[in-house]
Formats: C-alpha cells, structure tokens, sequence
C-alpha cells in the first residue's frame, strides 16, 4: 500500500465565502478526527453498500472516493475485492484508514492520498471505474468548486464510469439556519454545510446520464440527504 502524507494548499472559497473557511475546515476536521478516533464506527454507510453493489454489476474494479475520512466505506469496498484509492483533506482520518486496513488484511487493496478537493485530483485521466463521495460534495465548496469538482470527477472517470454521490439538501432541518456564509452554506458546530438545491444537482448532470437521485435519510435530526448516481458518456 502506497501513502501520500503531504498536505494540499489551501485555496480561497470564492467571493462572498471567506478565504479563511477552507483553512478553519480542515484544522476542524483534522483536530475532531484526532479526538475521535474512528468516529463514525467501523459499519460501511448505507449509501457505501449501495454503490459496491451497483459498482459490481457495472463491472468495476478501480474506485476512487473523495472524502474518505477514517475509511469505513473505502474499507467496504476493499473487501468487496475492488481496488480503492482514499482521498481526504485530513491527514490523521487516513491515517486511522490506513491502520485499520493492515489489521483487516486489506492494505494491498487500499492506497491513500492527502487531496483538497478544491485542488485538481491527483489520479490521472480515465484512471477510475467509479468515484463515490458521501456528503463530501456539500461541504464547505462554493458552487463554482463544486462544479470544477465534478469536471475533475469526469476527467478521471474511464468512459461510462459511474458517479456515485449523497449530499444534505435543501430540505434539511439546518438549512436556512447556523452561521450563514452565502451561497447555501450554513455552518453548524463548527461543521459548515453547503445544502443542495434540486437545480444544482440537475446542473452537475449536465454532459452525463443521471440514474437516480434518492432520497434518504441519516443520523440525527434526521439528516436530509439525496443520492445521486449519474453515468459519464461511454
């Protein structure tokens, strides 16, 4: 198993945002990772399993996913035999992902790497069969980011490969509410969200095949969220 430790620059969030949000987002995520250890359990998330099973009959083998965090889905899907690249802005998350996947006899399978995905990704044109993001799209990303996210998503996609993603919308009890930074971003606990709009999910289609966007539920609250799974052209 090959690791990327180096940090990602941190770039500005776009006009109306604040240049500093990024940077505070990470050291949050980054101190709340150390604190807890493994905070979101060793269970892939249910949207994980949906896409390993989707990612299989569409016959993948290579994934990338964004947002990776301490690995509980990456971990899924190494397990289910694919072969998984781990990308997160926190270095101590991947690190947790990296032990857990020498203790479960999966680090040959799962390689990680360091991204800021405000940054073009590091894999390279038509590397992978699928990309999966849970909630890492509806994070502290200006439209504009999220959109160039997504154009970075299809250039590393081989033809036909799929996109699976889940993000807080707009119908979310915390829209609306919290530290509000423009652009339907609203920061709750130190955890800043950009809440999706049914247009925006349309837009990002835009050029691709859009499956399905499902509607779900997580967490407390409950959380609101969709997933969207959408095809790049073959």
């Amino acid at each position: 198993m090959t690791t990327s430790d180096g940090g990602m620059p941190d770039a500005g969030l776009g006009a109306g945002l604040g240049a500093g949000l990024g940077a505070e987002q990470r050291r949050h995520w980054q101190s709340t990772y150390a604190t807890h250890p493994g905070m979101y359990g060793s269970e892939p998330s249910e949207p994980a399993r949906h896409a390993a099973a989707l990612f299989g009959r569409r016959g993948a083998r290579d994934v990338l996913e964004l947002g990776a965090g301490h690995g509980r889905d990456a971990l899924h899907f190494a397990h289910e035999g694919f072969t998984v690249l781990a990308t997160d802005f926190s270095g101590t998350g991947l690190a947790q992902l990296r032990e857990a996947a020498r203790a479960e006899g999966v680090a040959d399978r799962v390689t990680t790497a360091v991204q800021d995905v405000r940054e073009p990704l590091a894999a390279a044109d038509g590397s992978a069969d699928a990309v999966f993001a849970h909630m890492l799209l509806c994070m502290a990303l200006s439209t504009a980011e999220i959109h160039a996210l997504v154009g970075e998503v299809r250039r590393v996609l081989r033809p036909g490969g799929v996109f699976v993603y889940t993000v807080r919308h707009t119908g979310d009890a915390h829209y609306g509410t919290g530290v509000a930074h423009g652009d339907d971003i609203h920061e709750h606990g130190g955890f800043a969200v950009h809440f999706f709009s049914r247009a925006l999910v349309d837009a990002l289609a835009e050029g691709w095949t859009l499956d399905e966007v499902h509607a779900f539920e997580e967490g407390e609250l409950p959380r609101r969220l969709w997933r969207v799974t959408q095809t790049s052209a073959a």
